[in-house]
Protein backbone atom coordinates (compact mmCIF):
# COMPACT_ATOMS: atom_id res chain seq x y z
CA UNK A 1 0.00 0.00 0.00
CA UNK A 2 2.90 2.73 0.82
CA UNK A 3 4.31 1.89 -2.68
CA UNK A 4 1.11 2.47 -4.54
CA UNK A 5 0.76 5.70 -2.19
CA UNK A 6 4.10 6.74 -3.20
CA UNK A 7 3.29 6.15 -6.83
CA UNK A 8 0.14 7.97 -6.60
CA UNK A 9 1.94 10.84 -5.02
CA UNK A 10 4.55 10.85 -7.96
CA UNK A 11 2.47 11.03 -10.56
CA UNK A 12 0.56 13.82 -8.03
CA UNK A 13 4.01 15.91 -8.51
CA UNK A 14 4.46 15.42 -12.33
CA UNK A 15 0.66 16.57 -12.98
CA UNK A 16 1.07 19.19 -11.04
CA UNK A 17 4.44 20.48 -11.94
CA UNK A 18 3.20 20.37 -15.99
CA UNK A 19 0.46 21.83 -15.52
CA UNK A 20 1.93 25.00 -13.67
CA UNK A 21 4.28 24.91 -16.81
CA UNK A 22 1.35 24.86 -18.67
CA UNK A 23 0.17 27.82 -16.49
CA UNK A 24 3.54 30.10 -16.86
CA UNK A 25 4.11 29.56 -20.47
CA UNK A 26 3.86 33.01 -22.13
CA UNK A 27 4.45 32.00 -25.94
CA UNK A 28 3.50 30.23 -28.41
CA UNK A 29 6.61 29.93 -30.78
CA UNK A 30 7.31 29.36 -34.53
CA UNK A 31 11.34 29.02 -35.52
CA UNK A 32 12.27 28.76 -39.07
CA UNK A 33 15.71 27.97 -39.66
CA UNK A 34 17.01 29.27 -43.57
CA UNK A 35 20.88 27.44 -43.89
CA UNK A 36 20.97 27.77 -47.48
CA UNK A 37 23.37 30.57 -47.64
CA UNK A 38 25.64 28.46 -46.27
CA UNK A 39 24.56 25.18 -47.31
CA UNK A 40 27.68 24.44 -49.40
CA UNK A 41 29.61 23.84 -46.31
CA UNK A 42 30.28 20.42 -45.11
CA UNK A 43 29.47 18.94 -41.37
CA UNK A 44 26.71 21.53 -40.24
CA UNK A 45 23.64 18.79 -40.33
CA UNK A 46 23.57 19.34 -36.44
CA UNK A 47 21.83 22.77 -37.64
CA UNK A 48 18.61 21.37 -37.54
CA UNK A 49 19.04 21.08 -33.69
CA UNK A 50 19.20 24.81 -33.80
CA UNK A 51 14.99 25.77 -34.11
CA UNK A 52 13.62 23.21 -31.78
CA UNK A 53 16.35 24.64 -29.18
CA UNK A 54 15.13 27.95 -29.80
CA UNK A 55 10.98 26.72 -29.63
CA UNK A 56 11.66 25.33 -26.42
CA UNK A 57 14.05 27.89 -24.67
CA UNK A 58 11.39 30.27 -25.42
CA UNK A 59 8.46 28.30 -24.42
CA UNK A 60 9.97 26.53 -20.60
CA UNK A 61 11.67 29.97 -19.51
CA UNK A 62 9.49 31.70 -17.24
CA UNK A 63 9.83 35.28 -18.35
CA UNK A 64 6.96 36.54 -16.15
CA UNK A 65 4.85 36.03 -12.23
CA UNK A 66 2.02 36.72 -14.23
CA UNK A 67 -0.23 34.05 -15.57
CA UNK A 68 -1.14 33.62 -19.22
CA UNK A 69 -4.49 31.83 -19.95
CA UNK A 70 -4.09 29.79 -23.36
CA UNK A 71 -5.74 31.95 -25.50
CA UNK A 72 -3.71 35.03 -24.19
CA UNK A 73 -0.60 33.50 -25.21
CA UNK A 74 2.06 36.07 -27.40
CA UNK A 75 2.22 34.17 -31.04
CA UNK A 76 5.69 34.22 -32.18
CA UNK A 77 6.97 33.85 -35.37
CA UNK A 78 10.85 33.65 -36.15
CA UNK A 79 12.32 33.37 -39.26
CA UNK A 80 16.64 33.01 -38.99
CA UNK A 81 18.73 33.42 -42.24
CA UNK A 82 22.21 32.15 -41.76
CA UNK A 83 24.06 34.35 -44.20
CA UNK A 84 28.19 32.87 -43.38
CA UNK A 85 29.86 30.53 -40.95
CA UNK A 86 33.65 30.00 -39.74
CA UNK A 87 34.12 27.24 -37.81
CA UNK A 88 31.32 27.24 -34.91
CA UNK A 89 30.36 30.57 -35.35
CA UNK A 90 27.48 32.27 -37.31
CA UNK A 91 26.64 35.11 -38.28
CA UNK A 92 22.69 35.38 -39.65
CA UNK A 93 19.64 37.72 -39.61
CA UNK A 94 17.10 37.26 -36.69
CA UNK A 95 13.32 38.17 -37.80
CA UNK A 96 11.01 38.26 -34.41
CA UNK A 97 6.91 38.84 -35.08
CA UNK A 98 4.52 39.01 -32.06
CA UNK A 99 1.14 38.98 -32.24
CA UNK A 100 -1.75 39.77 -30.24
CA UNK A 101 -5.56 38.33 -30.27
CA UNK A 102 -8.01 41.42 -30.26
CA UNK A 103 -10.43 41.16 -27.72
CA UNK A 104 -14.10 39.61 -28.72
CA UNK A 105 -13.00 38.36 -31.86
CA UNK A 106 -11.71 35.08 -32.79
CA UNK A 107 -8.39 37.65 -34.22
CA UNK A 108 -5.01 38.26 -33.85
CA UNK A 109 -3.10 41.23 -34.63
CA UNK A 110 0.96 41.90 -35.60
CA UNK A 111 1.65 43.54 -32.68
CA UNK A 112 5.64 44.19 -34.12
CA UNK A 113 7.89 42.80 -36.83
CA UNK A 114 11.41 43.50 -35.81
CA UNK A 115 14.62 42.86 -38.02
CA UNK A 116 17.98 42.33 -37.00
CA UNK A 117 20.73 41.29 -39.62
CA UNK A 118 24.07 41.72 -37.24
CA UNK A 119 23.68 38.81 -35.28
CA UNK A 120 26.69 36.51 -34.73
CA UNK A 121 26.65 33.79 -32.66
CA UNK A 122 28.34 30.13 -31.89
CA UNK A 123 26.45 26.90 -32.00
CA UNK A 124 28.17 23.15 -31.57
CA UNK A 125 26.14 19.96 -31.38
CA UNK A 126 24.06 19.08 -28.92
CA UNK A 127 24.21 22.81 -27.18
CA UNK A 128 22.02 23.65 -24.57
CA UNK A 129 21.00 26.57 -23.39
CA UNK A 130 20.47 28.23 -19.55
CA UNK A 131 18.29 31.07 -19.07
CA UNK A 132 20.97 33.57 -16.98
CA UNK A 133 20.00 37.39 -17.55
CA UNK A 134 23.29 38.55 -15.64
CA UNK A 135 25.70 35.88 -18.13
CA UNK A 136 26.58 36.40 -21.64
CA UNK A 137 25.47 33.84 -23.90
CA UNK A 138 25.26 34.70 -27.61
CA UNK A 139 22.20 32.48 -28.24
CA UNK A 140 20.25 32.95 -25.15
CA UNK A 141 20.89 36.67 -24.67
CA UNK A 142 19.83 37.53 -27.97
CA UNK A 143 16.82 35.51 -27.14
CA UNK A 144 16.10 37.11 -23.24
CA UNK A 145 16.68 40.85 -25.25
CA UNK A 146 14.10 40.07 -27.81
CA UNK A 147 11.42 38.13 -25.29
CA UNK A 148 11.69 41.40 -23.05
CA UNK A 149 11.18 43.97 -26.05
CA UNK A 150 7.83 41.37 -27.29
CA UNK A 151 6.53 41.81 -23.84
CA UNK A 152 7.53 45.08 -23.14
CA UNK A 153 5.56 46.05 -26.62
CA UNK A 154 2.44 43.99 -26.11
CA UNK A 155 2.08 45.00 -21.98
CA UNK A 156 2.01 48.39 -23.58
CA UNK A 157 -0.75 47.59 -25.73
CA UNK A 158 -2.81 46.72 -22.64
CA UNK A 159 -2.21 49.10 -20.58
CA UNK A 160 -0.44 52.66 -20.69
CA UNK A 161 2.81 52.65 -20.27
CA UNK A 162 2.73 49.03 -18.90
CA UNK A 163 5.86 47.91 -20.48
CA UNK A 164 8.02 49.91 -18.50
CA UNK A 165 9.70 46.77 -15.93
CA UNK A 166 10.09 44.70 -19.56
CA UNK A 167 12.03 47.38 -21.40
CA UNK A 168 14.36 48.04 -18.38
CA UNK A 169 15.09 44.72 -18.38
CA UNK A 170 15.58 44.43 -21.66
CA UNK A 171 18.05 47.39 -21.85
CA UNK A 172 20.02 45.56 -18.27
CA UNK A 173 20.48 42.40 -20.63
CA UNK A 174 22.16 44.52 -23.46
CA UNK A 175 24.24 45.86 -21.21
CA UNK A 176 25.63 42.79 -19.98
CA UNK A 177 26.31 41.70 -23.78
CA UNK A 178 27.85 44.95 -24.57
CA UNK A 179 30.16 44.56 -21.68
CA UNK A 180 30.80 41.30 -22.60
CA UNK A 181 32.46 43.31 -25.85
CA UNK A 182 29.93 41.04 -28.31
CA UNK A 183 29.07 42.42 -31.27
CA UNK A 184 25.69 44.30 -32.55
CA UNK A 185 25.02 45.32 -28.72
CA UNK A 186 26.82 48.94 -28.40
CA UNK A 187 25.82 52.17 -30.20
CA UNK A 188 29.15 52.16 -32.60
CA UNK A 189 28.37 52.71 -35.97
CA UNK A 190 26.27 54.40 -38.61
CA UNK A 191 23.12 52.87 -38.52
CA UNK A 192 20.58 53.74 -35.51
CA UNK A 193 18.24 50.62 -36.70
CA UNK A 194 20.51 48.73 -33.76
CA UNK A 195 19.30 46.63 -30.42
CA UNK A 196 20.96 50.09 -28.52
CA UNK A 197 19.18 52.24 -30.40
CA UNK A 198 15.55 50.16 -29.87
CA UNK A 199 15.38 50.20 -26.59
CA UNK A 200 16.91 53.13 -25.13
CA UNK A 201 14.27 55.02 -27.97
CA UNK A 202 11.70 52.74 -26.39
CA UNK A 203 12.31 54.11 -22.56
CA UNK A 204 13.09 57.89 -24.05
CA UNK A 205 10.62 60.35 -22.35
CA UNK A 206 10.46 61.66 -25.53
CA UNK A 207 8.78 58.51 -26.78
CA UNK A 208 6.13 58.29 -24.57
CA UNK A 209 3.74 59.63 -26.79
CA UNK A 210 4.23 56.64 -28.76
CA UNK A 211 4.21 54.20 -26.54
CA UNK A 212 0.56 56.03 -25.29
CA UNK A 213 -0.68 55.79 -29.02
CA UNK A 214 0.32 52.10 -29.32
CA UNK A 215 -1.87 51.49 -26.23
CA UNK A 216 -4.68 53.84 -27.60
CA UNK A 217 -4.65 52.28 -30.83
CA UNK A 218 -4.85 48.37 -29.46
CA UNK A 219 -6.94 49.11 -26.31
CA UNK A 220 -9.79 51.57 -27.75
CA UNK A 221 -9.61 50.84 -31.04
CA UNK A 222 -8.73 47.07 -32.02
CA UNK A 223 -10.40 45.76 -28.68
CA UNK A 224 -13.84 47.49 -29.03
CA UNK A 225 -13.88 47.40 -32.59
CA UNK A 226 -16.59 44.72 -32.89
CA UNK A 227 -19.01 46.37 -30.40
CA UNK A 228 -18.42 50.15 -31.02
CA UNK A 229 -17.04 50.67 -34.16
CA UNK A 230 -17.56 54.29 -34.60
CA UNK A 231 -16.64 55.13 -31.35
CA UNK A 232 -13.63 52.75 -32.22
CA UNK A 233 -12.29 54.47 -34.94
CA UNK A 234 -12.39 57.76 -33.04
CA UNK A 235 -10.02 56.35 -30.70
CA UNK A 236 -7.96 55.01 -33.63
CA UNK A 237 -7.61 58.35 -35.11
CA UNK A 238 -7.14 59.99 -31.70
CA UNK A 239 -4.19 57.59 -31.74
CA UNK A 240 -2.77 58.70 -35.18
CA UNK A 241 -2.84 62.55 -33.94
CA UNK A 242 -0.89 61.52 -30.70
CA UNK A 243 1.97 59.35 -33.07
CA UNK A 244 2.21 62.29 -35.61
CA UNK A 245 2.96 64.51 -32.58
CA UNK A 246 5.33 62.10 -30.82
CA UNK A 247 6.92 62.39 -34.48
CA UNK A 248 7.16 65.55 -34.28
CA UNK A 249 9.03 66.17 -31.34
CA UNK A 250 11.50 62.54 -32.10
CA UNK A 251 14.68 62.49 -34.26
CA UNK A 252 15.00 58.81 -34.09
CA UNK A 253 12.66 56.80 -36.77
CA UNK A 254 12.88 53.32 -35.98
CA UNK A 255 10.30 52.76 -33.86
CA UNK A 256 8.03 54.83 -36.25
CA UNK A 257 9.50 52.36 -39.04
CA UNK A 258 8.72 49.36 -37.10
CA UNK A 259 5.12 50.59 -36.35
CA UNK A 260 4.45 51.49 -40.22
CA UNK A 261 6.25 47.69 -41.74
CA UNK A 262 3.84 45.82 -39.28
CA UNK A 263 0.50 48.00 -39.30
CA UNK A 264 -0.13 50.01 -42.44
CA UNK A 265 -2.19 47.34 -44.35
CA UNK A 266 -4.27 46.93 -40.96
CA UNK A 267 -4.29 50.77 -40.80
CA UNK A 268 -5.84 51.11 -43.89
CA UNK A 269 -8.49 48.22 -43.25
CA UNK A 270 -9.43 50.10 -39.86
CA UNK A 271 -11.36 52.88 -42.00
CA UNK A 272 -12.25 50.80 -45.64
CA UNK A 273 -16.08 50.70 -44.18
CA UNK A 274 -15.84 54.62 -42.32
CA UNK A 275 -17.91 57.79 -43.71
CA UNK A 276 -15.83 59.51 -45.95
CA UNK A 277 -14.80 61.88 -43.88
CA UNK A 278 -13.20 59.69 -41.28
CA UNK A 279 -11.57 58.25 -44.26
CA UNK A 280 -10.20 61.46 -45.75
CA UNK A 281 -8.63 62.09 -41.90
CA UNK A 282 -7.13 58.79 -41.70
CA UNK A 283 -5.66 58.95 -45.20
CA UNK A 284 -4.33 62.81 -44.32
CA UNK A 285 -2.50 61.79 -41.01
CA UNK A 286 -1.13 58.65 -42.38
CA UNK A 287 0.55 59.83 -45.34
CA UNK A 288 2.01 63.12 -43.11
CA UNK A 289 3.94 60.23 -41.27
CA UNK A 290 4.22 58.01 -43.62
CA UNK A 291 5.20 58.04 -47.25
CA UNK A 292 6.57 54.50 -47.76
CA UNK A 293 2.86 53.18 -48.01
CA UNK A 294 0.85 55.85 -49.76
CA UNK A 295 -0.31 53.21 -52.81
CA UNK A 296 -1.48 51.27 -50.15
CA UNK A 297 -3.30 54.24 -48.23
CA UNK A 298 -4.61 55.62 -51.27
CA UNK A 299 -7.52 53.11 -50.71
CA UNK A 300 -8.81 54.85 -48.56
CA UNK A 301 -9.59 58.07 -50.92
Amino acid sequence: MKNISLLFFIAFLFFASNSLNAQNQVFEVNVDVNTSPISASSGLDYLDQLAPLIREYLRETNWVEDRFQEHERIRLNIQIVLNSVEGDRFNGTFVIQSERPIYNTMLVTPLVVISDNNWTFSFNRNQTLTHDEFQFDSIATMLDFYAMMILGFDYDSFSELGGQEHFRRAQNILEVANSSGATGWGSSGSSRRTRFHLVNQMLNPNYEDFRKAFYQYHRHGLDRFVQTPDRARENVIESFQLLRQAQRQTTDTYPFDILFTTKYREFTAVFMDASPNDRLTAFNLLTEMDNSHISEYEKLR
